[in-house]
């Protein structure tokens, strides 16, 4: 009887001792997962946060009462990665004298329209670092301020970050390097900011098998294909269960930004280079769909070189009727480049520290490379010339029925508003 007790307690001991192994083994491989994928930013003074889906009325004076609830807002699972990761707690500083000197050029949307067409060149180096943060912390105040107005609603405004599906995601491009997280908005410079983030990620090899150095040596092929970046909608791949927490950890320790642009200009340039340029891929996707449902063709060329040999092609007219009619997005979701950037980018879930604009892009980048500490490494590659000009806007749209154009600035009233440009008063006859 005793011997049999011996080995039955040998037994347990025996499970117990393969117990403790699984565990530790697990263990093990969640920290070289970890840590492993993070080594290349724990040391970085990151200062960012992530915001909730419906923010409290933010003032630029009092940024702890937005921490706090934060705080409230982390998961345990969330605790255990970031203090796994030797992670600090942050606070989203905004010093109260910017507050002032706001509140001194008369609210939210009057410094920037002041401050735009100010020849630089005759201020120093000092008042213009001034004058863009001040005008960054205006349009950020502006972004929180509607995202926590009740009064103002939009499709996925209240939704929370965890309920955002994950090939939502695609457009978060991540940097561990250098902490970085960056949204791209098609036909908002993206093309260059691409570039950049392949150089800063050392994510695609030239020829000779090192890394690029200068982002405009990157063959645009290679920008816009994705596997050249790491997005947020891969990470389930890398982590797994733990994807959504270690998103939530890099949205609030990385700097993020994001480039935004005239709705209305965004979406004439969107139509001049995917339909007024002959591209077979846009052609079978959305011209011949456009045409087949909008124009006199009873017999729609069936390839790209057919159809503009031909003239078949469609007009802004039909492009704007493709995007009013209901059944466009019931086949499917807009494609990115008219996508609307709450869509695209979640600025009601995500608290950008950056929010550039390409009206002032030159500006703006210089500002966000010395942001970021990597203004030394290169210079932000010069904009394209023929860019569409906000001067267009009127004559693109003057064939456009007035009831259409009400209802195209009903879709993208969101991106007017959040971004703070104007609503078009002469396009709309108000």
């Amino acid at each position: 009887m005793s011997r049999f007790k011996t080995v039955r307690r040998r037994m347990t001991k025996s499970r117990l001792f393969c117990l403790l192994v699984v565990l530790g083994s697990a263990f093990m491989v969640l920290f070289i997962i970890v840590y492993w994928d993070n080594v290349g930013t724990a040391n970085f003074n990151l200062h960012t946060s992530f915001s909730k889906s419906q923010p409290t009325h933010l003032s630029v004076e009092h940024p702890s009462s937005e921490e706090t609830t934060e705080n409230n807002d982390v998961s345990d699972v969330d605790r255990f990665l970031d203090s796994f990761l030797n992670f600090g707690p942050t606070k989203n500083e905004v010093p109260s004298t910017k507050g002032d000197k706001l509140a001194q050029r008369g609210g939210s949307n009057s410094f920037e329209e002041n401050i735009r067409g100010y020849d630089w060149s005759t201020r120093t180096k000092l008042e213009g670092f001034l004058d863009q943060e001040l005008i960054q912390e205006e349009r950020k105040l502006n972004l929180r301020n509607f995202c926590g107005n009740s009064s103002f609603n939009f499709p996925t405004k209240n939704r929370d970050f965890d309920d955002i599906p994950n090939k939502e995601l695609d457009h978060l491009i991540v940097d561990d390097r250098h902490g970085i997280i960056y949204c791209y908005v098609p036909k908002v410079a993206c093309t260059n900011w691409k570039r950049v983030m392949i150089v800063l990620s050392e994510s695609l090899l030239d020829k000779k098998g090192v890394p690029y150095e200068d982002p405009l040596e990157i063959p645009r092929e290679d920008v816009h294909n994705s596997s050249s970046h790491l997005t947020f909608n891969k990470f389930w791949r890398r982590y797994g269960k733990f994807s959504r927490h270690m998103m939530k950890i890099k949205l609030k320790k990385y700097t993020k930004f994001i480039f935004v642009r005239d709705p209305f200009v965004r979406l004439i340039s969107a139509f001049r280079s995917k339909f007024e340029l002959e591209n077979e891929d846009f052609y079978k996707s959305f011209a011949i769909p456009i045409l087949t449902r909008f124009s006199n063709w009873t017999n729609v060329p069936t390839s790209a070189g057919e159809a503009f040999s031909s003239g078949a092609k469609p007009s802004f007219s039909q492009f704007i009727q493709y995007l009013l009619d209901p059944r466009t997005e019931e086949q499917k979701p807009f494609n990115e480049h008219w996508r609307q950037v709450y869509r695209l980018c979640h600025p009601c879930q995500i608290d950008y520290d950056f929010i550039g604009k390409l009206e002032t892009l030159d500006e703006d980048a210089s500002q966000l490379l010395r942001q970021l500490n990597i203004d030394s490494l290169f210079q932000f590659p010069p904009s394209y010339r023929n860019r569409t000009a906000s001067s267009w806007e009127e004559d693109w749209f003057s064939k456009i029925p007035l009831e259409w154009r009400q209802k195209l600035y009903s879709l993208y009233e969101p991106d007017f508003v959040l971004f703070g440009y104007p609503k078009p008063g002469k396009i709309l006859n108000v």
